[in-house]
């Protein structure tokens, strides 16, 4: 299973790289609302190389000090997604940024929560209901074809979000897991994000101005 996991993972960085090469090309089509998917998705790319970086350039083995940053700003990137194309008022946005920024500080500053994976999966509950509520509306004005060029994205994001926090809720349900069923998870949850780039990179092949 290690072998699987490992070939998963390296796929998964083909597909991140390609989408974002892709989405650099493709930024100037994209309007100001969808340039927002282009900067979340390069968050998880600087991300992804931080936790490849380091170990080996820097010799710092522990990157576990990245994982609140990760946290807040995938919450603000991806609530801050939803939130413009929901048109909400402006005051949301600044509410997820001190969310965000509040976490952080109390995390990096405090230790509070002890646990970062409460603060994971209450973001990933307000991500899947933001995303839930774009993708009714964006169902209701299918004849609007601007406004549903990323329709099939906001799916694969409500769809890998309500897997990954029911895969983390029984991962901690379980005491002790074998290192088979270690890999499975991580591989599980490695194919979700495989679905989500591989939707990115068919929603940015398609896109025209």
């Amino acid at each position: 299973m290690a072998g699987l996991y490992k070939a998963i993972l390296f796929l998964n960085y083909a597909l991140l790289l390609s989408v974002i090469l892709l989405g650099a090309v493709k930024y100037r089509i994209l309007n100001q609302k969808e340039k927002q998917y282009f900067y979340c998705i390069a968050f998880l790319f600087f991300i992804e190389l931080l936790n490849l970086a380091l170990p080996y350039i820097f010799r710092l083995n522990d990157t576990s000090f990245l994982y609140p940053f990760y946290i807040a700003g995938e919450f603000f990137l991806l609530t801050g997604l939803f939130i413009r194309k929901l048109d909400w008022p402006k005051y949301a946005l600044g509410l997820t940024g001190v969310l965000a920024g509040g976490f952080m500080i109390s995390k990096y500053g405090f230790d509070y929560p002890s646990n970062a994976d409460i603060a994971k999966v209450v973001s990933n509950i307000v991500i899947i209901c933001l995303s839930g509520f774009t993708l009714i509306r964006e169902i209701k004005n299918t004849s609007v074809q601007n406004q549903n060029r990323f329709i099939l994205v906001d799916a694969s994001i409500f769809f890998y979000y309500s897997v990954s926090v029911f895969i983390f809720i029984i991962q901690h349900q379980i005491a002790e897991l074998s290192e088979n069923d270690y890999y499975i998870i991580l591989s599980a949850n490695n194919i979700l994000s495989s679905i989500l780039y591989c939707s990115f990179l068919y929603t940015f092949i398609r896109l025209k101005k």
